[in-house]
Parts: C-alpha cells; structure tokens; sequence
C-alpha cells in the first residue's frame, strides 16, 4: 500500500488532518541532552496519538545533539505505533547519488516512512526517495517563512509563479501515490494556488498558530475535493499545553468543523490566474445574468455560454490553461471533447499540450464510415471527457455512452465550471468522476468580493442554486 494511501487511511479513521509536531527545541527539555529530547518526544506520543493522523519529527533538533541524539530519534520514530504515519522533517535535496545515501538513511537506519525534500535539483534528486511507493515525500513548494518570496514567488515566462511549477510538476509525477507538497499556511493565496495547480496531492501546511497562519483560512484553501488531503502540523502549541492530547483533540474538532461547513469547495479568495479568467469570461459575455432556461428545463438566473470563446483567442487559450492542473493527475491515452462548446476548448488544450482529441459525434454520420466518434483511437484505450460546464450530468452521460459503445474506456470527466445542480452526484452514481476547475459558487463570491456583479443578481443566482443544489 502506498504511503499516501496508509495517510488516507489513518485520516478517515480517526476524522483527523493533525499533524503532532515532535520538535524539541530546547526551551521545552527539562534536560538539555538526548535523553531529554527522546522524553519530550515519547510523551507527546502517548498524549497525542489517539486523534493524530500522522507525527513529524524535526531532525535537526536531533542531529544537534550528536549521535546520541540520532539514536534518540531512532527510539521515537519506533515508539509511534502502528498505523500512525511518521513524517521525517528534514529537506534533503541533493544529486543522485548522495540522494540514495540520504534516502537509506531516512528510511532504512532511522524507520521513517515519508520525508521533506527540496526539489530544487529536479526530478532525478528524487527519484532515489521514490523507489518503494510504500515511502513517500513531501516535496517543499511555498514555505511559511518570509524569505520564501525571493525565489518560489518568482514569475516564469509563462506566466505562472515557480511554486506552482513545482506543485503542477509534482501532480505529473505522482505516478505511485507517494509524493505530496509542503505549503506554508501563512499563504492563503498561495496555498489556493499550490491546490489548484495539484488537485489530487496531499499537503502538508505549517505556519498555522505561531507563525501567525489562520486555522480557518488554511482548511478552506488547502482542502482536496474530497474533505482529505491537507495535514496541518503543530508543534510549539501542543510543547506548550498543559494537556497535549485534550489540544490536539480541540485543533481535530476545530478542523472537522471548518471541513464540514462546506464540504468539496475551497472557499476564500481564488488564486490569480483564475481570479483573472473569471473577470474575463465575465467581461466577455461568457457570463451572462437575467432569466435563462436550461438545457435541463430549469429556468436560470444565470446563464455560462463559452461557445462565445471561439471569438477570442487568446481567452480561449486561458480556459484550455485552467483545465492543465486537473489533467495532469489523470491518466488517459487521449481527450474526448464535447461538442459544441467544447471542441474548441479541446483543440486549445490538445495544441498547448500535445495530447491527442477525439470527440463523439451528436448525430451518426450517415455516410461513409458511419462513424459516431470522430478522430484516431484503439479500443481499449482510454479517453478523459472534456467539457465546458457541467449541471445535471445528463448530457455528459448521453456523451460516455458513445464513447464506450465505440471501444474506449471513460473514468473521468473534467469541466471548467461546475453549476453543482446535480451533475456530480449522476456522475458518481454511474461510476465517472467529476473534475471541476471550479464550482460556481466561488466563482460568486469571487464577482462579490470584487464588486463585479451587482447584489440582487448574486443573490438570486444563490437562491437558485441551493434550491437546486445535490
């Protein structure tokens, strides 16, 4: 089982994102020697491990008591107890071939199982670390401290920020489920932005509490679709407490609570890029708000027509972007878009990328091949469906139903904008996933924080959609 997966686990099992921090600065030892630093450790254990999803050894506190204190921090990785996973805290980053030393000596001579990296050495600095999936990194992408500006917020040429490189390279090489990121959660924009860039990988965020990062803030930035993959970690607050496990305990129902207020959404501000794209589809008409009726039959206070994209180049190049961070963590041989609105969304993404496009015909050709999907493919291969917004999933479903009957295999579909009118929910039921770039209820409190879109349209739009929601 890969160490990701035994994180998940350990997260539903105890309803926990905590991560006990086993830091033992010497202002907590009562004995400043590695004997100290090892009881330190082991009581946080004990006190702690009934609502921890996982603990997080410094080993720098460690290395600089000598190798009595390595050997202390030998006995504390061994006393976690099983199922419980041991994150070692230690940013190695080297070439190869010091990587394979460093990599045995995390995992081999001290137990750990998963452990920070810097990837600043690129992906072959890794690979050592990766060889058995049951091990896992976390590779640093926007650390907390101040200094982190100088480099990871960097713009590249195309326009993206270098820790978002790094988390969207992250996604592509997560082949084996056993790479996360590290991003500080005295970022909240930046935290949004990593979790767009990396929709499917598990990040660990420090900084809330001490470091001055908001608890709430961080959740609803930081959270995977699916409730998971976020682990707060927490140290000084816990080395402080009178009663380490009644805190964490406190910090684990602080937690459930925020997840549970909107479950599946990350509300707060959206990050640049989208936060950008969703003022120009606004300004461009692909937005409109009035009285519209649906596809569906619903009658709508809003109404999303991206076919208006084929009229503008370069805002047709930004939507395809958007959908690069969701695709990068799927696997599939080629792209299924659907027309109409679709297709040139999918052409826009298969020439920014190069990945190859299908797409299912409305109507069988009555000539010729017959043909009801379009383009070159093999049956048996496997095919993600490409759309602009999704509502009640019917039309998604009528679209799968050509592709399978054509051969290919269909185990995703990924849109721009979710209406969450239902579609989701269909989706899952028949046994397709939903990737959404973001749900329209953001994108609503994106247009009001900026004052984009007037009250009383929000506020229909709102009322609409919690009478449709599912």
């Amino acid at each position: 089982m890969s160490f990701f997966s035994r994180l998940t686990d350990r997260a539903r099992a105890v309803d926990s994102l905590v991560c006990v921090g086993l830091d033992p600065h010497r202002e907590f030892l009562a004995e400043q020697t590695a004997a100290g630093a090892e009881a330190f450790c082991l009581r946080l254990i004990e006190c702690t491990e009934d609502s921890a999803c996982a603990f997080k050894p410094n080993s720098a506190f460690f290395e600089a008591l000598g190798p009595s204190g390595l050997e202390a921090l030998r006995t504390v990785i061994a006393a976690v107890p099983e199922g419980i996973p041991i994150i070692l805290d230690a940013k190695r980053g080297d070439i190869p071939s010091t990587a394979v030393a460093y990599a045995q000596a995390a995992f081999e001579i001290l137990g750990a199982q998963a452990i920070t990296l810097n990837p600043y050495l690129g992906r072959d600095s890794i690979e050592p670390f990766l060889s058995d999936p049951e091990r896992g990194v976390f590779l640093l992408c926007k650390t907390s401290n101040p200094g982190s500006e100088d480099l990871q917020s960097l713009a590249l040429r195309e326009g993206e920020s270098l820790y978002e490189r790094v988390a969207r390279l992250a996604e592509g090489w997560n082949t084996a489920d056993n790479i996360g990121l590290v991003v500080g959660a005295t970022d909240v924009e930046a935290l949004a932005s990593a979790r767009a860039a990396a929709p499917n990988l598990w990040i660990l965020a420090p900084g809330v509490g001490a470091q001055g990062g908001g608890l709430e803030a961080a959740v609803r930035a930081g959270l995977r679709a699916d409730g998971l993959g976020l682990l707060l970690p927490f140290s000084r607050s816990l080395a402080r407490a009178i009663d380490p496990g009644a805190e964490v305990e406190r910090l684990r129902q602080a937690i459930s609570q925020v997840r549970g207020a909107r479950p599946g959404e990350a509300p707060g501000p959206l990050p640049a890029p989208l936060a950008r794209l969703a003022d120009a589809l606004l300004a461009a008409g692909c937005v409109r708000f009035g009285e519209f009726t649906l596809r569906s039959g619903m009658t709508s206070p809003i109404y999303l027509d991206l076919r208006r994209l084929v009229s503008s180049p370069d805002l047709l190049a930004q939507v395809a972007a958007a959908y690069r961070p969701l695709l990068d963590g799927l696997r599939f041989d080629r792209l299924a878009a659907l027309p109409y609105a679709a297709l040139p969304i999918g052409t826009a993404l298969s020439l920014q990328t190069g990945w190859p496009l299908v797409y299912p015909r409305k109507e069988a050709k009555e000539y010729g091949t017959r043909t009801e999907v379009e383009g070159d493919f093999q049956p048996g291969e496997t095919v993600v469906v490409i759309d602009d917004v999704a509502t009640t999933g019917e039309s998604k479903l009528e679209a799968v139903h050509r592709l399978q009957a054509a051969g290919l295999v269909v185990h995703d579909v990924v849109v721009l904008i979710d209406r969450q009118s239902g579609a989701g929910a269909a989706l899952a039921k028949a046994g397709y996933r939903l990737h959404a770039a973001r749900t329209l209820t953001q994108l609503l409190d994106h247009w009001e924080r900026s004052g984009k879109v007037p009250q009383e349209m929000l506020k229909a739009t709102r009322r609409f959609l919690s009478e449709h929601r599912s």
